[in-house]
């Protein structure tokens, strides 16, 4: 399985470029009324994951204790952990809003579709990766925007964390429970649709991108900083990138998982959502002017997991080819 430059890829590359070309529908104010149809943006994301989500699925992962503990313990500890020391390495050179982005990145869950295609691709355990993938979305919901207050907060920030899981609650989890229960009358139908309800998925993320730039544009955001802020991100991106898939090699090894477990444990451990964390970033930072620049490290690390976790997923399908 390798990396594909697909639809998506190419439509947020087009989303964030007619944010700086045409930013005043989907700023603040414009016609596109950015305030309400972000909310139902997320909205309808949730709800599409919420029907997507198959429980029974789960099942045949639930037991595997070992591959829980390091993907869950690298996703919202191990992540976050690298994400103070790159907050603290990078104080006085890298913009704020900048650091905020990469901590964010830190702090968001795991992602389920392209976790579980490499995961199936490399001949893992595939029970494993849906069961660990879909809890991380699930703790995500509370864990990401408490992480988030927490070093706000050591900055000397102001970010009311009540009010933000009230909006979670509100756009997210509720959503997200109505369309698990309305499984049992839709599912059929969305197991035949599912390509079109991808699509429907796919550009509301790419519409809740546009307006995310859209807004920084209009603030004069871009403005203010040095042109190498895109090669900090790609690097900062990579460099992360690099270190989680190294621990969570040596931490599969260490608790002694097969080779299947170990896998998934890898693919899981090291990814991060961008189709969960657009939708959540503007609820947790909707005010900030700068909201472009803290979902830069997001965009930048989604294609680059894909390209690498292609070429890792490649490398190990081999039968006798195993994580090292």
């Amino acid at each position: 399985m390798g990396f594909k430059f697909d639809w998506f890829m190419k439509g947020m590359l087009g989303a964030v470029l007619l944010a700086f070309l045409w930013p005043e529908p989907g700023a603040k104010g414009g016609f596109l009324q950015p305030e309400l149809l972000n909310k139902l943006g997320v909205a309808l994301v949730f709800y599409l994951n919420g029907l997507a989500l198959s429980l029974a699925s789960m099942k045949d992962g639930a037991l595997r204790w070992r591959v829980h503990l390091l993907v869950q313990c690298s996703t919202f500890l191990l992540f976050p952990l690298l994400g103070v020391a790159l907050l603290w390495g990078s104080a006085g050179w890298m913009a704020a809003p900048l650091q905020i982005g990469f901590f964010y990145l830190c702090a968001l869950p795991s992602t389920v579709s392209s976790s579980v295609a490499l995961t199936i691709a490399a001949r893992g355990n595939v029970a494993a990766a849906v069961f660990n993938a879909t809890l991380s979305s699930l703790i995500g919901v509370l864990l990401t925007p408490l992480w988030m207050a927490w070093v706000l907060h050591q900055s000397g920030g102001n970010f009311a964390v009540g009010p933000v899981i009230v909006d979670l609650l509100l756009w997210v989890v509720l959503p997200l429970v109505l369309g698990q229960f309305s499984r049992p009358l839709l599912k059929d139908w969305a197991s035949r649709h599912k390509g079109l309800l991808q699509k429907v998925d796919r550009i509301t993320i790419l519409l809740l991108v546009y307006t995310s730039f859209a807004d920084t544009v209009k603030e004069g955001v871009w403005s203010r900083y040095n042109p190498l802020l895109l090669l900090q991100t790609v690097a900062g991106c990579a460099l992360l990138f690099l270190l989680v898939l190294a621990l969570t090699q040596w931490g599969a090894r260490l608790l002694g998982m097969p080779r299947g477990d170990r896998i998934a444990s890898v693919f899981c451990g090291s990814k991060k959502t961008l189709a969960s964390g657009v939708p959540m970033a503007h609820l947790i930072f909707g005010a900030n002017p700068a909201i472009g620049l803290i979902l830069l490290p997001i965009m930048i690390y989604h294609p680059l997991q894909l390209l690498a976790g292609g070429m890792l997923a490649q490398r190990w399908s081999g039968a006798e080819a195993t994580p090292s």
